[in-house]
């Protein structure tokens, strides 16, 4: 899959391609991140691509024509048929709330065009032309798209086959099918006693079914206090099964 992003700040980007884990996903090209940056189709000697916004108040508004014309050099770049292009994505607090289901469409898909905004906006006019669909990642506001464009690429790239050392370590996350869209459950590692705080014993059982066992009952509980919106849309889907209804300590466990 291919990612197009249009920024005015590409060079956040190299460390978060090069780093961590995902990195596997954009050297290999399973995630084909490019950067392209608007100021780059700019006139004038100081390439400007931001202007004082009609109707006075505070800030910059980004302009129109610099983005118009990166967009039309990555279409023609990519050459897809206009029936098939790909689609260009706004991060905006106007936009849909990005979530896992979202991620695993993305995850499946051949990609888009991330659209970056900066100041207190983009020209209205270059929206209702051109962008398809808008994201957001919460109900509060980043100084840029960048932020957001990683976190929508980093989801993705983890999902991408052979990233991530065990493929379990995706299929379990919270929110995810096989958890039920619960949340995941709380994991500990060596020493077995951290000041004075010891493991739970069943991890240290070796008896597997057990160990499941207790780790359902912490993902419910652990939802049911956090997300309950969760634990209920999971009872209404009927994906919660057998005695997930009637867990020992249902009572003070908030389920």
């Amino acid at each position: 899959m291919r990612f197009d992003l249009i920024t005015l700040f590409p060079e956040l980007f190299a460390p978060f391609l090069a780093s961590g884990v995902t990195r596997r996903a954009y050297a290999s090209g399973q995630v084909d991140v490019r950067l392209h940056n608007p100021r780059d189709f700019a006139e004038g000697n100081y390439r400007r691509v931001d202007d004082r916004p009609f109707g006075g108040g505070p800030g910059m508004v980004m302009m129109a024509e610099p983005l118009a014309q990166c967009l039309a050099a990555i279409r023609a770049e990519r050459a897809e048929p206009a029936d098939l292009q790909a689609p260009l994505v706004l991060f905006s607090p106007l936009g849909q709330r990005l979530d896992h289901a979202a991620v695993q469409d993305w995850s499946a898909s051949s990609g888009a065009i991330l659209l970056c905004g900066r100041y207190e906006g983009i020209d209205q006019r270059f929206i209702d032309a051109h962008v398809q669909l808008q994201i957001s990642l919460g109900d509060f506001v980043l100084s840029g798209g960048e932020v957001a464009a990683m976190a929508l690429l980093d989801a993705v790239a983890r999902l991408q086959p052979g990233v991530l050392h065990d493929e379990d370590s995706a299929r379990l996350d919270s929110f995810s099918p096989a958890l039920d869209g619960l949340l995941d459950c709380p994991h500990y590692t060596r020493p077995e006693v951290w000041q004075g705080r010891e493991v739970p014993q069943v991890l240290l059982s070796g008896h597997h079914a057990q160990i499941e066992r207790w780790r359902r009952e912490q993902r419910l509980r652990l939802t049911a206090r956090q997300r309950p919106d969760l634990l209920d849309a999971a009872r209404a889907s009927r994906r919660l099964a057998g005695d997930d209804g009637a867990l020992p300590g249902d009572a003070d466990a908030g389920l």
